[in-house]
């Protein structure tokens, strides 16, 4: 499943710097004038000068990238029946479908959906029945038990199909979330060390800025995954279905905070 181009950029936070606040007419907070600048100013007006300074601003860049794994496998399991009667083909898939359908409602089976279809023709002198489940499982493991299971018990009266692995939508909208939030993460991190080797403490971003996003599915190429599509374990399908993120913040500004001024 092709995946859509990256994302442009998006400012995810931004505040207005101090260096703004008092110039150009642009009112304080509380809606006061701003400073007369001829006005004599208080013994702390030095420190205050120095926290406008847009050079005290640390600017440091962020990326992080993780991996979800499927949250669902469907699986489709189909029982027929070929006969002069049409009585005797519905039982023949009957007693079948009923033997899968007891076996799927016990909690061990831990299967969240099963749906069930039927279908009867007449095939030139004789009546076809066909019974489709098809089955959603959460655990994998149990998947393959009782894929296993049917195998062992009904041998080849029944087909059985590869399972298909993909996510629900909350999981790939998690993964996004996260992949993002680490991303500040790291570069609040970043932030920090820098502002602690230089003998400062890190303030409040004023700008988060999140440049690209980028999603692919699988570490398995799409010639590779053709030429193997038969041959693929459980893990490689697993592997080839699991969905990768990364994020990455171009630009993540702080100000360092102000020590009290020694008056």
């Amino acid at each position: 499943m092709p995946w859509p181009a990256t994302s442009q950029s998006r400012v995810l936070a931004e505040l207005a710097p101090l260096s703004e606040r008092g110039r150009d007419d642009i009112p304080g907070p509380n809606g006061e004038a701003p400073p007369n600048p001829n006005t004599q100013l208080p013994p702390c007006a030095p420190a205050l000068a120095w926290a406008q300074n847009p050079a005290r601003e640390v600017h440091v860049s962020g990326a992080a990238q993780r991996s979800c794994g499927p949250d669902r496998a469907s699986v489709t399991v189909k029982i027929s029946s070929t006969k002069t009667s049409a009585a005797e083909a519905k039982n023949s898939v009957g007693r079948r479908l009923d033997y899968i359908t007891q076996n799927l409602q016990k909690p061990a089976a831990q299967a969240e959906n099963v749906t069930v279809t039927k279908d009867f023709s007449r095939i030139e002198n004789a009546y076809h029945m066909e019974a489709e489940i098809c089955i959603t499982f959460t655990e994998f493991g149990k998947m393959q038990d009782i894929c296993n299971f049917l195998v062992e018990k009904l041998d080849s009266s029944v087909v059985i199909s590869p399972p298909q692995f993909y996510h629900t939508p909350g999981a790939i909208e998690n993964l996004r979330r996260q992949v993002c939030l680490s991303a500040v993460e790291n570069a609040w991190r970043k932030a920090q060390e820098v502002c602690q080797l230089v003998g400062q403490s890190l303030g409040k971003p004023l700008l988060i800025k999140e440049e690209e996003t980028k999603e692919w599915e699988g570490q398995i190429d799409n010639q590779q995954l053709s030429d193997l599509a038969g041959s693929l374990s459980i893990q490689q399908k697993i592997q080839s279905a699991t969905i990768y993120a990364s994020s990455k913040l171009c630009d993540l500004e702080y100000i360092p905070e102000l020590e009290s001024p020694h008056l």
